[in-house]
């Protein structure tokens, strides 16, 4: 009886690898403006109403962006369990290039994120006088400063670092000064 069990057993797996599975290449892929929205993401300036109403201080974006295409932005304020994870989100997304991703997140100073040493690659300073760090975490660089109570962090993909630069981070965050 066990022979004829094993038997069964290793027939039906043979014959049930053997099957022919199809796939549907006629499903485009969901658009990012129904993706997004999903998991809290709504117009960039919808979102940085609610974090300066939340916060009662206004809140600055950089004027510059990085000098690549997005095809998409979307905002998003998280207002998780507690103050201290409380922030901003701008995303610059291209549904074209994949590595054009760029990402603004902004934390209150009084809830800062420390940065580990093993991630800083470079000390800079600010037209304005702060400082800032250079890092990289993650597949991304990043420069991180505080400015008017807040924590700001650009994020750029590290694929785009030969055409986004260090120094045209700086100029993003310097682009604050207005």
């Amino acid at each position: 009886m066990k022979r004829i069990n094993l038997i069964v057993l290793l027939l039906l797996n043979f014959i049930g690898s053997n099957e022919k599975v199809y796939a549907n290449t006629n499903n485009p892929p969901r658009p990012f403006e129904e993706i997004f929205p999903e998991v809290g993401y709504k117009s960039v300036e919808e979102a940085i109403k609610e974090f300066e109403d939340y916060f009662k201080q206004d809140l600055k974006l950089p004027l510059r962006q990085p000098p690549i295409t997005f095809t998409h932005r979307f905002g998003r304020f998280c207002n998780l369990e507690g103050d201290s994870n409380d922030s901003f989100e701008v995303k610059f997304i291209s549904d074209k290039s994949p590595e054009n991703h760029y990402k603004i997140n902004v934390h209150p100073i009084k809830h800062k994120i420390s940065i580990p040493d093993k991630y800083v690659l470079k000390l800079v300073k600010l037209k304005n006088g702060n400082d800032a760090t250079y890092m990289n975490v993650s597949g991304f660089n990043i420069l991180v400063f505080e400015r008017d109570n807040w924590q700001y962090f650009l994020s750029i993909d590290k694929r785009l670092s030969r055409k986004v630069t260090l120094e045209m981070l700086v100029e993003i965050a310097d682009s604050i000064n207005y």
